[in-house]
């Protein structure tokens, strides 16, 4: 790894207290060039602009990919990251499906690692709040060709976070979008797919809701996704989710969710989502809570869905009686060292990393 550490740190300027989410950047990003097959040597640089052009095939023809994640830090101190290998794993994924190359163990971990451990004094302490790290790649030859590119970057950038959602949400059902298709890149965490996602939620968000819920593109009868984020439905007892597939992205949080509920002994079932089941669970009272898990927000808790016109609320719980606000601090206390992992989610990075890479 060659490391060029900046002399102008602008860790002085920051205010804990006192940012938004996204728009904050630590003083350093790893950086790794693709060219003649093979990716050359790892860079941890300080953070800034690229030299680019506008014929540079990534912003042309889309191949672009990213991952979402996050390092926390405990009330010691103590920096960690959480599941990272299924992050590494699903860049790749992406990588292939959009026909990129996809990059090495060694390239993501020990980058992030590095990375995260240089600058851990940007990981802000206390109740919600983290580093929101953006591993990406993408294509950077300058053609205007419609083809696979021959030259690609992979970098890692970070930015502090707070909670994203604070409050309970309105979406709506949609009946006529979709966010992905049979045969498509539902499953890749493709650029593309969320500049698509764009138009129909500033449309709903016109219509007074925060956010969609995403149906099959083939009938629009089925729950995919909700909008950056996996979905849940809990009637009575039991939480439904749908499955993964070639249209619905493969999410930690989701799969974290998952096995936290059944560890509690919550019925889960993985299983396709009707909306018409949904909307009569919401007429005869066994419609408990609907939300959304990702690893920016955690978890989004929904308060009203809107459906054929109509908004249909949804009850209002106290976090004991609600399974996503306790599945949601299960999560959290084990992200922040708060309680044991007994799954071994939880990655500890090591101070002075860079003096092993």
């Amino acid at each position: 790894m060659i490391i060029q550490k900046t002399e102008n740190s602008r860790i002085s300027t920051f205010d804990p207290n006192n940012f938004s989410f996204g728009n904050t950047f630590i003083d350093h990003m790893i950086i790794c060039e693709y060219e003649d097959g093979k990716w050359g040597d790892v860079k941890l640089v300080p953070y800034g602009p690229l030299m680019f052009t506008p014929a540079m095939m990534g912003v042309n023809y889309g191949q672009a990919c990213f991952e979402g994640m996050k390092a926390y830090k405990d009330k010691d101190g103590q920096v960690f990251l959480f599941r990272p290998e299924k992050n590494f794993e699903r860049i790749n994924k992406s990588a292939a499906r959009l026909a990129m190359p996809e990059v090495t163990e060694e390239m993501f971990l020990d980058g992030l690692k590095a990375l995260v451990d240089l600058d851990r004094g940007w990981i802000p302490s206390g109740e919600g709040m983290s580093l929101y790290i953006r591993p990406l790649i993408f294509a950077t030859e300058e053609a205007l060709k419609a083809r696979v590119s021959n030259k690609y970057m992979f970098a890692i950038v970070a930015t502090p976070a707070k909670s994203y959602y604070t409050d309970p949400v309105s979406v709506k059902i949609s009946d006529h979008y979709s966010r992905a298709a049979s045969g498509g890149v539902g499953s890749a965490k493709a650029a593309g797919n969320y500049a698509a996602s764009f138009y129909p939620t500033q449309l709903a968000m016109e219509e007074g809701y925060e956010q969609i819920i995403w149906t099959d593109d083939a009938t629009h009868e089925y729950f995919e996704e909700s909008g950056t984020m996996n979905v849940f439905v809990r009637i009575n007892d039991t939480i439904y989710t749908p499955p993964t597939s070639e249209k619905i992205l493969d999410g930690v949080t989701r799969d974290s969710f998952i096995q936290l509920a059944k560890r509690r002994g919550i019925e889960v079932k993985v299983e396709p989502i009707s909306v018409k089941a949904v909307v009569e669970a919401q007429k005869n009272g066994t419609l408990k809570e609907v939300w959304g898990v990702g690893t920016a927000v955690v978890t989004t808790v929904f308060q009203a869905l809107g459906y054929n016109g109509d908004k249909l609320q949804l009850p209002v719980l106290s976090d004991d009686e609600s399974f996503a606000a306790t599945l949601k601090n299960d999560l959290v206390n084990i992200q922040t060292n708060v309680a044991e992992d007994t799954f071994g989610w939880r990655v500890m990075v090591e101070k002075n990393v860079l003096e092993t890479v």
